[in-house]
């Protein structure tokens, strides 16, 4: 993997955390106060975090020329990881949520990132060979 690689490959790793953490912002009042049900909040949540992921890895595909199922698997696992991380550092004190209560309602989402990331990666790798 290239220097250039490797920094788009953190840069959108953390833009992948960051638009729908910021979005979730525009959900709560200021004291904390969920403004929507919490099935509407996660629903939208989950829209906005697969969106904004899935243009964010074509971006990052875009960049690659050869090994892209080799890449989705890297790019896949390094996003979640990633987001895995920032969450636990911001979110979890944020929110005040144990580690199993993390787990069980945002954190298992994460687990979606990578066959996202794969299956683009598969994609393309076929793709090239027509």
């Amino acid at each position: 993997m290239t220097r250039q690689l490797l920094t788009k490959n953190l840069l959108m790793g953390f833009l992948s955390w960051l638009i729908p953490f910021v979005a979730s912002f525009f959900f709560f009042r200021p004291g904390g106060e969920m403004v929507v049900p919490y099935a509407t909040f996660k629903g939208i949540i989950t829209v906005v975090g697969v969106g904004s992921g899935s243009y964010l890895l074509y971006r990052y595909f875009l960049l690659v020329s050869d090994q892209f199922a080799r890449q989705g698997i890297i790019v896949g696992i390094s996003w979640m990881l990633i987001n895995l991380v920032l969450d636990m550092i911001f979110l979890m004190p944020m929110a005040k949520l144990s580690f199993s209560e993390y787990l069980l309602t945002i954190g298992i989402s994460y687990l979606s990132i990578p066959p996202i990331a794969v299956c683009m990666g598969y994609l393309l790798e076929e793709k090239k060979k027509t």
